[in-house]
């Protein structure tokens, strides 16, 4: 009787994405820093010769976890929602709602992929700072570009794009920076509150305070 011929399979693109989906993981979970090659190899189930011949270097690895794991993550949960709501505003709210509630059904909070990594490896290698600072730009970008479309359509004339981005942006990575320390998503929604009621105290021109005033950041269009 002939022996079958075992098929070999044969899925570089497979194997190159599964330790990507492996590498992101250990890197939110554990750091870039505390996961090791052998660890990340152990558990992809490939070899150092597979994972060589597509990421030849650890850092080589991170920066494609940062460009297509970690970009992708901003545009599903922040870019993808904002241009496709109503308005600027709220997508901003449509976002944190839905990131809050599902820290809670989670149960756990591992933080925001982009800022983790930022505050880890931002000063540890000017690629990395770069690769970083190129997510934050067109998340940014993406949130005024819709403040600027609200402006066409006759809204927000009073609200400058880029400094609103700014802030929302700003607003969630510190939310979820402090929702990670408590393991709680309160800090998402009192933050989302803050930006839905924001208090502001301005200066006279002669530099003395005027009566506090309280303005509604993220109001509702039509709403006093």
């Amino acid at each position: 009787m002939a022996r079958l011929a075992r098929k070999r399979i044969n899925d570089p693109e497979g194997m190159r994405n599964k330790v990507l989906d492996v590498a992101g993981e250990s890197f939110q979970a554990r750091g870039y820093h505390a996961s090791s090659l052998g660890d990340l190899m152990a558990a992809a189930g490939v070899s150092g010769g597979a994972l060589h011949h597509h990421f030849p270097t650890k850092k080589a690895l991170a920066l494609a976890v940062i460009e297509e794991r970690v970009a992708a993550a901003v545009e599903e949960t922040w870019i993808a929602p904002v241009l496709a709501a109503a308005s600027a505003r709220d997508g901003v709210r449509a976002v944190f709602e839905a990131v809050a509630a599902g820290l809670e059904q989670q149960g756990f909070v591992r933080g925001c992929p982009l800022n983790n990594l930022a505050h880890e490896l931002s000063l540890a290698d000017p690629d990395f700072r770069t690769a970083l600072a190129a997510i934050f730009a067109a998340w940014r970008q993406a949130i005024a570009d819709k403040v600027e479309a609200d402006q066409q359509a006759g809204r927000e004339q009073g609200t400058d794009p880029r400094r609103f981005a700014a802030l929302a942006v700003a607003t969630y990575s510190g939310a979820m920076s402090m929702a990670k320390t408590a393991q709680d998503a309160g800090p998402l929604r009192d933050c989302l509150a803050a930006l839905e009621w924001g208090a502001s105290q301005p200066a006279s021109p002669q530099g003395e305070p005027v009566a506090r005033r309280r303005r509604r950041v993220l109001r509702r269009y039509g709403a006093l």
